[in-house]
């Protein structure tokens, strides 16, 4: 009943810290977040933090057919509100911790994932928490393939740094607020 704005704006006052944003992010960051993908190639595709499906509906209308897009939240409430809304059968939302990426990707049947992005606050996790994260990410990844951060600060990117050797970085003006834009790229 809240409506997509509602629902976000309810989740960041619930969860300030684990949200990131009061607004969600601009087409100008999706757009050049999603541009380094190469869609052809992309079977299975994951968000951590997706809110409210800002970058879901447009991952869903470049992935491939048989293509899988799996968002994992902490928050019931977009978890619950991504089901409900989002009903394309290439689509799962899973409330669970971006920590556990390899038990959900597996879980789901796949052995790997092509494509991460990530909006998590990565300056406000708790110690330990990003870099566990960031980890577990990097295993999951086949070669070739991206974890993908827009963020607020550079902190994301001094995570990367333990697990990736390339990550390219851009910045988006068009957003509110600016934002920080990175790749990590699996070798």
């Amino acid at each position: 009943m809240l409506g997509q704005w509602g629902v976000f704006f309810r989740g960041f006052l619930e969860h300030p810290r684990m949200v990131g944003s009061i607004i969600p992010s601009s087409r100008f960051t999706i757009q050049r977040m999603l541009g380094p993908v190469d869609w052809q190639r992309c079977k299975l595709f994951v968000e951590y933090g997706p809110g409210v499906g800002t970058f879901c509906l447009p991952v869903l209308e470049h992935l491939p057919g048989d293509g899988r897009l799996i968002a994992v939240d902490t928050n019931p409430l977009f978890v619950d509100y991504l089901n409900r809304i989002i009903t394309d059968s290439r689509f799962t939302a899973v409330l669970g911790s971006a920590e556990d990426v390899e038990e959900i990707v597996r879980s789901a049947g796949h052995d790997h994932a092509d494509y991460i992005l990530s909006g998590l606050p990565f300056s406000t996790l708790p110690g330990g928490v990003g870099e566990r994260i960031v980890a577990s990410t990097h295993r999951i990844l086949r070669p070739g393939g991206a974890f993908m951060a827009y963020q607020f600060t550079a902190a994301v990117r001094d995570l990367m740094r333990a697990d990736f050797a390339r990550i390219d970085s851009d910045f988006e003006f068009w957003n509110v607020l600016p934002c920080k834009l990175f790749w990590g790229w699996k070798s």
